[in-house]
């Protein structure tokens, strides 16, 4: 059997929508379960995100640490955001999202992984490239807010956030699966092997 994870959409016999947020909702599903019975499964039902692994020619990663409410944290995580538009492709949401909060671009991009972040309670997709090649954007800086606007900015070595990943100092989903699948693609057949970053994404299709 290959061990492949594969689309499958179980009987739903009624939905409902009990919260609409300004970007996210909440559902409820009654859903058909093996046996027949009828169980109710709530989540959250979120556009998809990006995030970008931001690597420099000396092997630092840019990072940034944010307050997170509901964690009640300021975690150091890599530059990501939002699918706010529907359709939007994910590399153009990626390189906005690398200038809007490290005013740096890059000229080479490659799709990192594909992750769903909390399958069990949350329908968010989140497509994290790696980016390398990276220049300080031109013009001025993207004016920043609310949580934002107390935002930090370093670059940090690849094998620090390793270490930070692996001693439980580092939290922020993103980070921990981008830094730990760029160490793996590192050890294995190396960033060149990694899909291109248009690559399809099921999860989130998207316009060319």
């Amino acid at each position: 059997m290959a061990i492949k994870d594969t689309p499958e959409e179980w009987q739903v016999t009624s939905t409902a929508t009990p919260f609409q947020g300004k970007k996210t909702s909440v559902r409820t599903d009654d859903v058909v379960m093996p046996d027949g019975s009828v169980v109710r499964r709530d989540y959250q039902v979120h556009p998809g995100s990006v995030a970008v692994l931001a690597l420099d020619d000396a092997n630092r990663v840019v990072v940034l640490r944010q307050y997170r409410h509901p964690v009640r944290h300021k975690l150091w995580e890599i530059p990501a955001g939002l699918l706010d538009v529907p359709g939007e492709n994910p590399l153009t949401a990626a390189q906005r999202e690398l200038y809007e909060e490290a005013h740096i671009k890059a000229s080479d991009w490659r799709v990192l992984t594909d992750v769903y972040t909390t399958p069990g309670g949350c329908d968010e997709a989140v497509r994290i490239f790696l980016a390398r090649d990276l220049s300080e954007a031109e013009g001025e800086r993207f004016e920043v807010s609310e949580e934002e606007a107390d935002m930090e900015l370093a670059r940090v070595p690849l094998e620090e956030l390793v270490r930070g990943v692996l001693a439980g100092e580092l939290h922020n989903n993103c980070l921990v699966v981008g830094v730990l699948s760029l160490t793996a693609a590192l050890a294995g057949e190396g960033v060149d092997a990694l899909r291109p970053a248009e690559a399809p994404w099921p999860a989130r299709p998207f316009d060319a």
